[in-house]
């Protein structure tokens, strides 16, 4: 080939440095790095360059990885809402269906790619088609701070649906049985306690990272030797783990490492086939796809009584397609159910999808509050309690964020101020525990432009202490906050000197730097010491 040469002189390091480069070039236009790794694996397949063993075996590594990511995050109390299984269930279902006859209908026109596809295969691309990322939809509201809002958390219960669906597919479509001996693995169960015990006592540095790593490949080599795709093995042993408070803690620490080992995947789609314009234009062609997924995401929310702007957020966080679309359309040209150039397709189609959706879900609270008369006409009169509007009573102070820095505020100032103070959380749960110990605190969200519409009419709460999560989601506060003219005092936490700037320049009338402020504290606690070293110093 023309560029042999160069395909030679390309080592690792040298795909590592064009993988960062062009990663980290669509991060700076607001698109996520994989569109960037897409893009290094077609530029280094135009330059000749193959994909070898350890770019296959990172490959490997990111989808075990991946798997054991989406187990540990397993939360059955969420899947087991209608919201999350019913709405999956009916769009998935309604998606392959739709999307097959269209597909399968363009293979009868004999359209180029398309006519050699039979219905089964037309069935397998819809299939592919019907999921939404999970690396992006995590990616997006970490970065928001949103992952514990009702919409972060329905959208992860309805990526972890779509991801069991998808390793569904992966089990059977091996067309193996396994052995009798896999009917051992329920026996796995009781291993729960004392996996849940080791992982208590690992602590927190390289030997939790260690200790993931031998579960998720450890379960997929135990899966393999009885006749299961070891795929199905990650997942299982990062649910046998999951809902401890500590799996937390271990998923963020392997969601790098996911991260990292996903780059080979994603560069190998690239190696897989030749960027053909056929290919080119029929990935664009199935781009606009996304839009009748989104459309059919939102009718089904707001029909099982979500409010218009949950679902809606929601549903921009899984209007694009998935990497698990690729895994399953490569699992079909494995098989010879799809030609090779099915993978560049899919593969065009999702990263066209990420180039519309991330300027979407980086505006969702504009989108919603610019066009609310729209959305809310999709809402239904009736809706679930822990999505109904806010009620703040007769509260005069509002802490958002009831963390650590936010629960010690709110108890202070209640200490001061008595039942004027209100807190204000994203996560039920937490909200539950808060309201056990006798606190008023309520669930909601400091960017929902419709709880800020009713503080405006009621002119109750004078002062706002933002003790949110990252400097994403106190600067949406503080917008939503400029929307409605609000006069009163507005506080926030920062972390760094150059958010304290970004705060008070959109609003905060006070900025407190949680680690300058947390030693000076503490040197006035050791200089001034409390009642119970006075009441227990020796006496003389």
């Amino acid at each position: 080939m023309e560029f042999e040469w160069v395909a030679i002189a390309l080592g690792d390091v040298a795909w590592i440095s064009l993988a960062f480069f062009l990663g980290f070039f669509a991060s700076q236009v607001g698109l996520p790095p994989l569109v960037g790794f897409l893009a290094t694996g077609f530029a280094l397949h135009f330059l000749g360059f193959s994909s070898g063993e350890v770019l296959n075996k990172l490959a490997d590594l990111g989808i075990t990885i991946l798997l054991f990511t989406v187990g540990l995050k397993l939360n059955l109390r969420m899947l087991l809402k209608p919201q999350v299984w019913a709405v999956t269930t009916l769009h998935s279902g309604a998606v392959t269906v739709v999307f097959g006859i269209l597909v399968f209908w363009l293979a009868l026109l004999g359209l180029p790619l398309f006519a050699e596809l039979d219905f089964g295969a037309a069935l397998t691309l819809a299939f592919a088609l019907s999921f939404s990322s999970t690396v992006f939809a995590v990616s997006s509201l970490e970065k928001a701070g949103e992952m514990n809002a009702l919409h972060g958390s329905l959208a992860i219960g309805i990526l972890i649906m779509q991801d069991l669906a998808a390793v569904v597919f992966l089990v059977v479509s091996t067309g193996k049985l396994p052995s009798p001996w896999a009917v051992l693995l329920v026996l796995l169960v009781v291993l729960r306690p004392a996996l849940i015990r080791l992982l208590h006592r690992v602590g927190h540095g390289e030997l939790l990272i260690l200790y993931g790593l031998v579960l998720a490949l450890g379960g997929a080599e135990l899966f393999e030797l009885v006749g299961v795709k070891g795929d199905l093995g990650a997942l299982a042993f990062g649910v046998l783990v999951a809902g401890h408070a500590k799996s937390n803690e271990l998923a963020k620490s392997m969601f790098g490492f996911k991260d990292l080992f996903l780059v080979g995947f994603f560069l190998s789609i690239g190696l897989t086939g030749q960027l053909s314009w056929s290919a080119v234009l029929v990935g664009l062609a199935l781009a606009p796809l996304m839009f009748a997924k989104s459309a059919l995401f939102l009718v089904l929310m707001t029909r099982f009584r979500l409010r218009s702007r949950t679902s809606l957020l929601a549903t921009l966080n899984l209007t694009n397609f998935s990497e698990f679309g690729l895994i399953v359309t490569a699992v079909g040209v494995a098989n010879g159910w799809l030609d090779s150039e099915w993978l560049v397709v899919v593969a065009v189609a999702l990263a066209a999808s990420f180039v519309v959706t991330a300027p979407l879900v980086a505006k969702d609270d504009r989108i919603y509050g610019r066009f609310r008369s729209f959305w809310t006409r999709f809402q239904r009169p009736e809706r679930l309690p822990d999505d109904d509007y806010l009620d703040t009573s007769s509260a005069t102070i509002a802490v958002f964020g009831m963390g650590r820095v936010g629960t010690g505020a709110y108890d202070k100032m209640r200490a001061l101020h008595g039942d004027t103070v209100i807190g204000i959380d994203f996560g039920s749960e937490q909200v539950r525990a808060h309201q056990a110990q006798g606190r008023n605190v309520i669930h909601g969200d400091p960017s929902d432009a419709d709880f800020w519409e009713k503080v405006d009419r009621n002119h109750q709460i004078n002062l706002v202490m933002l003790a949110l999560p990252n400097l994403v989601a106190s600067l949406d506060a503080l917008e939503q906050l400029r929307n409605i003219g609000f006069e009163g005092r507005i506080a926030a936490t920062a972390k760094f000197p150059d958010e304290e700037e970004a705060l008070r320049r959109n609003g905060a009338t006070s900025v407190f730097n949680i680690y300058r402020e947390a030693g000076t504290g503490f040197a006035d606690h050791t200089e001034t010491p409390d009642s119970y070293f006075e009441a227990n110093a020796p006496h003389c």
